[in-house]
């Protein structure tokens, strides 16, 4: 397949083909007549495999090491589980931070829409910022 195939069959543009090409996950032969790369069925699975492994939050150095050891005959699903638990850790504790921040920037704007505007005077930039905590004492408590 030529990348415009290969890219059709995978679903994705060829841009994204040429990426995980560069990327060196998939192994694509040069025509010698033309120079153009050509796929095999085992890079449209590699390919495939990688675009799920993204969508599940893999990085690329951590997609390369799953297939290396999937080339090498070592099952990868030890280290994916790994990974994996250590990663949905990390995404619980980025949606707790954001729902603190989503509180926080609530209860901001519920304090904002009592403050008069103010016009920089050399000793304030943006009174609504600068002075935000003052309507809720507890706000600077939850930083």
């Amino acid at each position: 397949m030529k990348v415009k195939d290969m890219a059709r069959a995978a679903g994705v543009t060829p841009d994204t083909v040429r990426f995980y090409s560069r990327e060196k996950l998939l192994a694509p032969s040069r025509d010698p007549a033309n120079n153009y790369q050509h796929f095999s069925s085992d890079d449209l699975r590699r390919l495939r495999f990688a675009r799920k492994a993204r969508q599940l939050g893999f990085s690329l150095p951590e997609i390369r090491d799953i297939l290396n050891q999937a080339d090498d005959e070592h099952s990868p699903c030890p280290m994916v589980r790994g990974v994996f638990e250590k990663r949905l850790a990390e995404v619980g504790r980025q949606i707790n931070e954001l729902q603190q921040l989503h509180q926080r920037m609530q209860k901001a704007l519920d304090a904002w829409r009592d403050m008069p505007d103010g016009t920089p005077d050399g000793h304030t930039i943006c009174r609504l910022i600068e002075h935000w905590d003052q309507a809720e004492p507890n706000l600077t408590e939850e930083l």
